[in-house]
């Protein structure tokens, strides 16, 4: 496969690693960087011999075929949308746009100009989430309990915790049931910011399987754990670490039998990249469509609405 020319709107955080993780990927070529702060722009396109832009036309008309557009959520819709109208195959990181009608914009323009979109919910591409998806494929799903918890980001200056960390979770609840939200119920803290910054969200699916987040920015320190209850067995993740273990032929007295389940040391970005990549190579759907995201969007607007 020919290596896409690849250019990464926004360079912050997010923006930094995605160019650093496809800097050293065969699917792609980085040539452009794009970002109004030129200091910025110029620094993360030295580091990777690709060229700097502050304009986002001169950026879109740079010979581009892919752009992952990484800037601040209030500049999604106008940035992914200029450049599906120029031809460009799109990743967003999430949440994919701050509002509905934002979302369905981008959609839009992905499909009018036949270009892929794909969404940024990184994630989907954690090898103990995938790990975990595998070992309860064949069983039916009781509960889930995710919890995801930690400091308060100095970076965070937009969205309360729903937005920024509740709509991976949401994104991994809806990716292991295979079904949408039907009933959503949240209790919102405000404790040291303008936004909220704990929460606990509760949902029914529409298959059945109930769901729980638990998520802040007061907690001193990192926690990510996802814990699905089926049938037959209970697996516990540690998305970090990525360790998975697995409880399961439950004895007479109530002790479990349990096991590690391999996962995998991949970098969730890479992974996530490659499947990008592979999307525009092959025609096929992405992993993570415009239409997840918007389903990710609405379910967490829902969540701050009640």
């Amino acid at each position: 496969m020919t290596a896409l020319k690849l250019g990464v709107a926004g360079v912050g955080v997010m923006g930094r690693n995605h160019a650093r993780v496809a800097a050293d990927m065969r699917e792609f070529d980085l040539t452009s960087v794009f970002d109004p702060d030129g200091v910025t722009a110029d620094g993360v396109a030295a580091a990777y011999e690709a060229t700097a832009y502050t304009d986002l036309d001169a950026f879109a008309a740079s010979g581009i075929d892919a752009a992952v557009v990484a800037t601040p959520n209030r500049f999604h819709a106008d940035t992914a949308v200029a450049l599906l109208e120029r031809g460009i195959h799109v990743l967003v990181e999430k949440p994919i746009a701050p509002t509905v009608e934002e979302a369905q914009r981008i959609i839009d323009a992905a499909r009018a100009n036949n270009r892929v979109l794909m969404i940024g919910h990184v994630e989907r591409f954690n090898p103990a989430v995938e790990t975990v998806k595998r070992a309860i494929a064949d069983d039916e799903i009781i509960s889930i309990q995710i919890t995801r918890v930690g400091p308060f980001p100095p970076r965070m200056g937009e969205v309360g915790v729903v937005i920024d960390l509740a709509v991976h979770d949401i994104d991994i609840i809806r990716h292991l049931t295979g079904a949408e939200m039907s009933d959503v119920q949240s209790l919102l803290g405000h404790t040291h910011a303008s936004r909220e910054d704990s929460a606990l969200l509760q949902f029914r699916m529409d298959n059945g399987v109930i769901a729980h987040i638990t998520t802040n920015w007061v907690t001193p320190y990192k926690t990510r754990t996802l814990q699905v209850a089926t049938k037959s067995r209970f697996v516990v993740a540690d998305l970090i670490t990525r360790q998975v273990t697995e409880y399961f032929g439950q004895q007479p007295d109530g002790s479990y039998s349990t096991r590690m389940l391999n996962s995998w040391p991949n970098e969730p970005l890479k992974k996530e990249l490659e499947a990008f990549a592979t999307a525009i190579a092959s025609g096929q759907t992405p992993a993570v469509t415009g239409e997840d995201g918007l389903r990710n969007l609405e379910v967490a607007l829902r969540c701050l609405a009640e």
